[in-house]
């Protein structure tokens, strides 16, 4: 048996943690994002974890000139802080506590301008990064119902 470490939340990551185990719409699945255990493992692990996070930083690098001038010049460290987060918020192996402990999200976030027109552009490159790997339905429906308010949760200005 594997014991992990506890994530020690905030308040207001608490009150979103919290609703997760909440449906956004009646269902025929198990779970609000699908049969599998944990949204991690809906993705497919890793390896969708993984693609989602690439993709993502994908079409910020293509399409949002906002976002992007607040990411280094070499996002591959980036990226992988990404993946490694979202594993353990998606219920898989919790990398980037392991590695770094609580994320403090909007303390790491807090040197950027983030205003209601950056986390909107924000959950719009998740969007667009969920089209290209084809995350649809129960899954879909479930991550915008979570990542949303957490991008909100971000705003500094």
């Amino acid at each position: 048996m594997r014991l992990r470490r506890k994530h020690v939340c905030s308040t207001v990551e608490r009150a979103i943690l919290g609703a997760l185990m909440m449906p956004s719409s009646p269902s025929t699945s198990r779970n609000p994002w699908g049969n599998a255990d944990t949204p991690y493992e809906q993705m497919g692990g890793a390896e969708g974890v993984r693609q989602l996070a690439e993709t993502f930083y994908d079409v910020i690098e293509e399409e949002s000139p906002l976002i992007r001038e607040m990411l280094p010049a070499n996002t591959k460290k980036t990226r992988q802080k990404f993946f490694m987060y979202l594993s353990g918020w998606l219920g898989g192996p919790a990398l980037y506590e392991e590695k770094w402990g609580h994320p403090r999200l909007r303390m790491r976030h807090f040197p950027f301008p983030i205003d209601e027109t950056a986390a909107t552009e924000w959950m719009r490159c998740m969007r667009q990064a969920l089209d290209r790997v084809g995350i649809g339905g129960d899954l879909r429906d479930f991550l915008e119902s979570r990542l949303a308010p957490l991008a909100e949760h971000m705003k500094n200005r």
